[in-house]
C-alpha cells in the first residue's frame, strides 16, 4: 500500500519498519530542516542506505523543493563495522531503498544519483539549501564530503552530519575542517546528527566560542568510543546474560 505522509508522528510510524541507524529525534531534527525549505530550494542527501532518511526529508519538504539522494550503493561503507566487501547486500539495499520510497508515496519527489558522492558533483546544480551527509566514516572521504560539498551550501544553508562524535573518522573531519572554520556555526545535536548553519560571524571571538562549543562535545565523544571498545570485546554478552539491556551501538 502506498501512502504519504502528511504529519511528523506519521512519518516516524512510516520509518518504523525500516532499516537504518536514525533514532527518533534525529528523524524530527531532519524533519524540521526540511520542512524550513522554500520551494526552489534544494536539498541534497549523501548517503540513502534504505531510505529512511530520504522519506523523512522528502515527506517533510514543500513541493517545488528539489531533493537529490546520492549513494552508490556498492557495498562499501555500508554502516557500523561494514567498510568493504558487502557487494550482495548492497544490491539488496537498493531494491529496498526504491520499495520503500514508493511505499511511502515519496518516490516521484526524490531523484537518485547512484555515484560516489566525488564523482557526483556535476549531477547536482548550485545551490544546496540543505546538505545532509551520511556517507563514509572513513576520515579522507569524509573530510572530502564536507569541504567539497559544504562549499556548495550558501551563506544561511544548513550542513547536518550524521555519525559527528561518535565515528573517529567523522569527528576527526569535523574537528580538521569545521572546529575553526570561517562559515560554518555550531547549533546542536540530536545523539550523533550534528547541525551547523552557514552564517558564522568573521569576528575571531565569534570562531573561538564556535571552536569551544564543537570541544565540548569530545566529552560525548569519548564516552562513544569506550561503549564501542566494550561492545566489541563481548561485554554486551555479559550485561544480557545477566539479565540487564544490552546498549545500542551508539549512532
Amino acid at each position: 500500500m502506498t501512502t504519504t505522509a502528511t504529519s511528523l508522528e506519521e512519518v516516524l510510524a512510516q520509518i518504523e519498519g525500516i532499516d537504518g541507524w536514525l533514532s527518533d529525534d534525529q528523524a524530527t531534527a531532519l524533519y524540521e530542516l526540511a520542512a524550513a525549505c522554500r520551494p526552489g530550494d534544494r536539498i541534497v542527501e549523501i548517503g540513502s542506505f534504505r531510505g529512511r532518511s530520504t522519506i523523512v526529508i522528502a515527506s517533510a519538504a514543500a513541493q517545488g523543493v528539489e531533493i537529490v539522494a546520492i549513494d552508490p550503493h556498492a557495498g562499501n561503507d555500508r554502516g557500523p563495522q561494514e567498510i568493504i566487501g558487502f557487494e550482495q547486500e548492497a544490491r539488496t539495499d537498493l531494491v529496498a531503498f526504491e520499495r520503500n520510497l514508493k511505499q511511502a508515496g515519496v518516490r516521484d519527489r526524490v531523484r537518485h544519483v547512484r555515484a560516489f558522492s566525488d564523482d557526483a558533483h556535476g549531477a547536482v546544480e548550485d545551490p544546496i539549501q540543505f546538505l545532509y551527509i551520511d556517507a563514509a566514516h572513513r576520515f579522507a572521504p569524509a573530510l572530502a564530503d564536507i569541504r567539497d560539498w559544504g562549499r556548495r551550501v550558501p551563506d544561511g544553508g544548513t550542513l547536518a552530519i550524521h555519525d559527528s562524535f561518535s565515528s573517529v573518522g567523522v569527528t576527526l573531519a569535523i574537528c580538521r575542517e569545521l572546529m575553526l572554520g570561517r562559515r560554518f556555526r555550531y547549533v546542536r545535536r540530536a545523539r550523533s546528527l550534528a547541525i551547523f548553519e552557514a552564517d558564522l560571524a568573521p569576528r575571531l571571538r565569534a570562531r573561538l566560542a564556535n571552536a569551544a562549543r564543537q570541544f565540548v562535545q569530545l566529552g560525548w565523544f569519548v564516552r562513544n568510543l569506550a561503549l564501542k571498545a566494550a561492545l566489541s570485546a563481548g561485554w554486551g554478552k555479559i550485561v544480557r546474560r545477566l539479565g540487564r539491556d544490552v546498549p545500542e551501538w551508539p549512532y
